[in-house]
């Protein structure tokens, strides 16, 4: 089976006059329905090759494909089309925007790729912030809504055009422990409910241990990436031990 996602030798750097690599020459494949942890200390490239995942930057070269169709070589309009209908972000800081309601902030991906709301979109959307825990906020604006309430409504908008892969960077990085993983058992259940694939930049090594595949970045470059059999399986502390024992010695 080909992979659903396939990144290429993807290089990056930052500066003008003087160049960072920040990304050298990282070749990663992801299938369909995967639950995929990336970790690795600060500053070591995690957040930028997400980025690079959801074509939400563009890399100095290499390439990227979905189901085979090359993405790097669209324009930036058919890019952000792509990534609107196809692609769903979580951030740690959910970014949702103050001035909305929880419903109107789920309902804008739609919005932007239609122009006007349904009936069924509201509809969808309604049904979504119950799915999450919302329902009884969703009139609420986004700043009269606890934290943890605000990551569900930002995990009910990546949900709303139905993406195929969801991207989180540090979702429960900003929680207390209880809410964190609330919100982690929600991204699972998703991910079994639907076959959404999902790639997770964490520090928590409880999240990645419940993962199927945890990727480690070191220095812009990939340097383990492991299959394991969730947090319960005997092996996979010893699997991803040296994983993290490489990330605490470098932090």
């Amino acid at each position: 089976m080909s992979a659903q996602l396939q990144l290429t030798d993807i290089r990056k750097s930052y500066g003008a006059a003087i160049k960072t690599p920040v990304l050298k020459g990282i070749t990663l494949s992801f299938d369909k329905g995967e639950f995929v942890a990336i970790i690795g200390q600060s500053g070591s490239g995690k957040t930028t090759l997400l980025n690079m995942i959801g074509v939400l930057d563009r890399p100095d070269s290499g390439t990227a494909s979905f189901d085979g169709t090359p993405l790097y070589s669209m324009n930036d309009d058919a890019l952000a089309h792509f990534r609107n209908m196809t692609m769903g972000f979580v951030f740690q800081f959910h970014h949702l925007l103050p001035e909305f309601t929880a419903l109107e902030n789920v309902l804008l991906p739609y919005r932007i790729a239609h122009g006007r709301v349904t009936h069924q979109a509201h509809t969808h959307a309604a049904e979504l912030l119950d799915r999450v825990g919302v329902s009884a906020g969703m009139n609420n604006r986004s700043t009269n809504l606890s934290g943890g309430q605000q990551q569900r409504v930002a995990l009910a908008r990546a949900l709303m055009n139905n993406p195929r892969v969801i991207l989180a960077d540090e979702p429960t990085g900003n929680l207390d422990t209880d809410s964190g993983q609330a919100i982690f058992g929600l991204l699972r259940e998703i991910n079994k409910e639907s076959a959404t694939t999902f790639i997770i930049v964490t520090h928590d090594r409880h999240i990645a241990a419940s993962c199927d595949r945890v990727i480690e970045v070191t220095d812009g470059a990939v340097v383990d990436d492991v299959k394991v059999a969730g947090i319960g399986d005997p092996q996979t502390w010893g699997k991803l031990a040296p994983c993290y024992c490489r990330v605490r010695k470098a932090g």
